[in-house]
């Protein structure tokens, strides 16, 4: 491991698990002064000589600008954001989600994103610089995740526009669109409902477009996630802000 990340201060949300999880291990191994916040009580099995470790509801306004005074207060300043928490909670075809899972899934996975850019940006713009990585997907153009798909393509436009006010005082603001990712099996599911033979099938069809549309014909590692959100989240892209990087193998999403 380099050092690239030496004494910079990083704050991982969705870190308990999956990419959160790798991206926080691996700005440790390389330097950061870390701070990991998730929803669950697993996010402290990453706590350790210059960790500081949080659980918030990152769908609140409120436990976003929390963990962000936590973290400057810890640290004395935040460089680097990477907001990392979303993802789908039901497969289906649009016209079976209620209209309470669809305002579910816009909250898990736009809002986190929003709030905590909002949160941290008066500490970054404070001292005039800082990075921040949001993590999309690709499933902006794919089948049986509508909502979803909305709201990472509201992640997308809040990249670019973000980047647009920002550039001239600073701030850095980019995103990885992450494709098809193997990971370990969630301890914490995002919904622990029982699928049942029909959604089951409606998932795999996910799984099926997921691999056609991806050049390359397979699924990511972790550490191929994590490699592109580090190097945006770098001072090796210096001179990158506004994009969205597609990591899905070929499919740009």
């Amino acid at each position: 491991m380099n050092n690239r990340f030496h004494n910079k201060v990083a704050l991982v949300t969705g870190a308990a698990q999956g990419i959160g999880r790798a991206v926080s291990w691996r700005l440790k191994a390389e330097g950061a002064l870390l701070v990991a916040v998730d929803r669950s009580e697993l996010v402290h099995e990453l706590a350790g000589d210059q960790v500081l470790t949080l659980t918030a509801d990152l769908e609140r306004h409120d436990d976003c600008a929390r963990v962000m005074a936590q973290a400057v207060e810890a640290f004395g300043r935040l460089d680097i954001l990477v907001n990392n928490v979303g993802g789908t909670i039901w497969a289906k075809p649009f016209e079976h989600y209620t209209t309470e899972q669809i305002e579910a899934e816009v909250r898990r996975s736009l809002f986190p994103t929003l709030w905590c850019c909002h949160s941290a940006l008066p500490y970054m713009l404070e001292r005039g610089q800082g990075a921040i990585v949001n993590v999309s997907s690709i499933a902006t153009r794919g089948v049986n995740r509508v909502p979803y798909g909305a709201a990472k393509g509201g992640v997308n436009a809040l990249t670019a526009c973000l980047a647009f006010e920002t550039a001239g005082r600073g701030i850095r603001v980019n995103a990885t669109a992450p494709g098809g990712t193997e990971a370990p099996p969630r301890r914490i599911p995002r919904n622990a409902a029982q699928q049942d033979a029909q959604e089951q099938r409606w998932y795999q069809q996910i799984v099926e477009q997921t691999v056609s549309s991806s050049l390359m014909k397979r699924y990511g590692s972790l550490d191929e996630q994590v490699g592109a959100i580090l190097f945006l989240a770098s001072d090796e892209a210096s001179y990158i802000t506004g994009v969205t990087l597609p990591v899905g193998g070929g499919d740009l999403g």
